[in-house]
């Protein structure tokens, strides 16, 4: 039996169709060590090209098959981790369920387009979250390692499998690091803010004095013009009063004096009763009337220094509005804005100090916990070569070696840890990074060692092999097989092989045929089980004719 499956994402459908020799495909993948077998040109690379395009590589009009209109693949994954999802939503895809679906068409000119869950995305987005899900190892070379900045992460991760410890240290160092940034932040914008200050120190000065003796008051501006207002009207207004007074007293003579003028006169009349005593007593009142009309029409001084004063103090407030650009009730903020600046600098020494303090405690604080972290990474890339190397021999690479070089770097929230894998295949050759070393067989099998040996840290992706056992046979392809086997129990594996030693250990086997008909060719792949396995097992051990001896051997091969 196999080991025990490890519930990572995994790759579990793929749907091809029109892509070079495929017409059309569904294949359903499951946990652990799947395996694809077929005879040499039956169409094996194929199903990496198709697997490739949804995972964001390069189209090519050449993938489309001649006389369709358009190729398409579509690759289903499931147990979505939360590092893709996160990935997803910074890119404004929803991911509720735990189904992720790629998928990628072509047409004929060789022009593509991508979606993910039926929403368009670029070439340059399906690649990031192919990237994150599958790991290719063969003719694309597009495995993780093989990008530097990944080898500190993944001895972290094995550093974290190795020493309970490790994630607190780590953890540490990364508030650490965000405290010491902080105060780092805070003394240069002091700095920064000092040495404008102090340019503008004159400026400050005056302007201080002059907002505090302009002691503007929030709203003021506004009750200072509505007063103006009002006492403009009432200069308008006594100027009207005037016009009316002189039209009551016109060239000097009052109208009421000249009606009590008429009524004197009427009293003279000498009939007796006077006829006309009605008429005399209205000129009476009509007067009296004129009389305190004019009284209450007689306009007062207006006030002009009072005016003047308030003008003078509006107009002032106004200026200093507009010279500092802004309203005038923001004046007493302002002032008290550029008051502080400049007890800034009047106390910038003692403040500078205070911050220096802080900022070197926070750094000893900060180099405490990273050194710590150093120590722990060199113990773990201890462990990660010993592992590593204890792997080569069974894989016919007993003269490799590996290293995890790790150099100083400057601080970030990581720590001071720069770290590269090196590795070097012969002796006698001097060690060469890992994610400059070109691909081969040989490297493909260190890179099977050590992905087994970090598996415990690999469970995000879905790893494929394209011929690994290339160039071996015997014990050294089961060794291969084996740990295949022990990778896909932590993440799940789809290989490319023509070793019935590594096909042994499949949990599911996949064999890909080739047919002509009609002068048309056509590749086809389906799952195979029982008999049918294990006559595939043995053609892969003696060609095209199976024997009775192939047929022994490959039962003894089959380990699932």
């Amino acid at each position: 039996m196999g080991l025990q499956r490890y519930n990572s994402h995994m790759l579990t459908r793929l749907n091809i169709n029109n892509i070079v020799l495929i017409e059309r495909l569904n294949l359903e993948f499951g946990a652990g060590l799947n395996i694809l077998t077929g005879e040499t040109g039956a169409g094996k690379s194929i199903l990496l090209d198709a697997l490739a395009l949804t995972l964001g590589a390069r189209g090519d009009a050449g993938l489309v098959r001649r006389g369709t209109d358009g190729a398409s693949v579509t690759a289903e994954f499931d147990n979505i981790p939360p590092v893709i999802r996160q990935l997803l939503t910074d890119v404004g895809i929803d991911c509720d369920d735990d189904m992720l679906i790629l998928r990628r068409t072509l047409s004929p000119d060789g022009k593509g387009r991508a979606w993910i869950n039926d929403c368009a995305v670029s070439i340059k987005t399906l690649k990031a979250v192919g990237d994150a899900l599958v790991e290719i190892h063969g003719q694309f070379a597009n495995h993780a390692l093989q990008d530097g900045a990944t080898h500190r992460v993944a001895l972290d991760e094995f550093a974290a499998a190795q020493n309970k410890e490790f994630a607190d240290i780590a953890s540490a160092t990364k508030n650490a690091y965000a405290e010491f940034h902080a105060a780092e932040k805070r003394m240069a914008e002091l700095k920064d803010m000092l040495a404008r200050a102090a340019m503008e120190r004159e400026f400050l000065e005056h302007n201080v004095a002059e907002l505090s003796a302009l002691d503007v008051h929030v709203g003021e501006e506004e009750d200072l013009a509505s007063q103006r207002s009002a006492m403009m009207n009432a200069e308008k207004d006594a100027a009207i009063l005037g016009d009316a007074m002189a039209a009551i007293a016109p060239r000097g003579n009052s109208l009421d004096a000249a009606i009590y003028s008429v009524a004197h006169i009427l009293e003279r009349i000498k009939t007796s009763p006077n006829p006309y005593r009605e008429q005399i007593d209205k000129l009476y009142e009509a007067a009296q009337t004129v009389s305190d009309v004019a009284a209450a029409l007689n306009p007062a001084e207006p006030d002009t220094a009072s005016l003047e004063e308030i003008e003078e103090r509006l107009f002032a407030i106004r200026a200093a509005a507009r010279k500092h650009r802004i309203h005038a009730d923001e004046l007493p903020s302002k002032l008290a804005q550029m008051a502080q600046q400049l007890s800034t600098i009047d106390n910038s020494d003692a403040e500078l100090k205070k911050l220096s303090a802080q900022m070197s405690q926070k750094r000893a604080e900060f180099d405490r916990c990273a050194t710590a972290l150093h120590n722990a990474r060199i113990q773990a890339a201890e462990i990660l070569r010993t592992s590593i190397l204890a792997e080569l021999p069974e894989l016919k690479l007993g003269q490799a070696d590996f290293i995890a070089d790790i150099t100083a770097t400057e601080p970030t929230a990581t720590g001071i840890d720069s770290v590269t894998f090196m590795i070097k295949t012969n002796p006698g050759m001097p060690f060469g990074a890992l994610h400059k070393t070109a691909s081969g067989g040989e490297l493909s099998r260190f890179m099977l060692a050590l992905r087994v040996v970090l598996a415990g840290g690999a469970g995000a992706r879905t790893f494929i092999f394209d011929e690994i056992d290339t160039g071996i046979s015997g014990a050294t392809a089961s060794a291969v097989g084996n740990r295949l086997n022990r990778l896909a129990a932590a993440a799940q594996a789809l290989v490319i092989t023509h070793s019935a030693q590594v096909a042994g250990y499949a949990d599911r086997h996949f064999k890909i045929s080739k047919s002509v008909a009609n002068d048309i060719t056509t590749t086809s792949v389906h799952e195979i089980t029982a008999e049918e396995r294990l006559n595939e097992v043995a053609r892969i051990i003696s060609g095209a004719e199976i024997t009775p001896e192939s047929l022994t051997m490959a039962q003894t091969l089959i380990k699932h």
